[in-house]
């Protein structure tokens, strides 16, 4: 009887455990895309941008994947550590896609204050137990060689760090062609976006399988 009642625990444990993780996978997966202009979809249409591609191609996939975009166009990292908190609490996301630095550098802001409020974000983001992808920018040499080089630094060194997902330069493939750039050859076109997001899809798609 024992040998029985035994079994039956084990059989009720092992449902249990299978019920749980097919309820875990099925639970939708939040993203929290935090950015500037660069991921708000600045002088096109919103749904044109990258973020809501990027949501779209999930839905195609069927995938339970919530996307919530917090960029804002000008933002620093100064000014999206300060406004993180509350999202972390509102949202809740699993992943966060941390897109800032661009507004800094183009502002002259000293490479340490940028990697201050960004390792700032990172250990919010991880408290909240928030993977972080971690995109990297580059800059005009406006500010002299040694000012860019320093201030693309800034995320090679926090992405070591932390060992983060880390896309060294997502617009790498954009920068090149003058016409998938805006008039004010900064901002990426409509015809960009798709381009952009093939750049960061797989690191993404990748973190969440994990």
């Amino acid at each position: 009887m024992g040998f029985i009642l035994s079994n039956i625990k084990r059989l009720f444990i092992t449902l249990f455990l299978l019920l749980f993780s097919v309820g875990a996978a099925s639970a939708n997966q939040k993203i929290l895309v935090w950015g500037d202009s660069l991921s708000a979809a600045y002088g096109i249409p919103v749904e044109k941008g990258w973020v809501n591609l990027m949501r779209n191609k999930f839905n195609e996939r069927g995938k339970k994947v919530e996307i919530n975009n917090g960029s804002i166009s000008g933002e620093t990292t100064q000014g999206g550590l300060t406004r993180l908190p509350k999202a972390l609490k509102r949202v809740k996301p699993d992943v966060i896609i941390l897109e800032l630095g661009a507004n800094d550098g183009l502002r002259g802001i000293s490479p340490d204050v940028t990697k201050s409020n960004l390792d700032k974000m990172i250990k919010l983001s991880q408290k909240a137990n928030a993977k972080v992808i971690l995109l990297g920018m580059k800059i005009p040499p406006n500010y002299g060689v040694a000012y860019s080089q320093k201030f693309e630094q800034v995320f090679n060194d926090l992405a070591k760090q932390y060992k983060l997902p880390f896309i060294p330069f997502f617009l790498e493939k954009v920068i090149v062609d003058l016409t998938l750039l805006q008039e004010d050859e900064l901002h990426p076109t409509t015809d960009a976006q798709p381009i952009i997001l093939s750049s960061i899809l797989p690191t993404v798609i990748k973190l969440i399988a994990e």
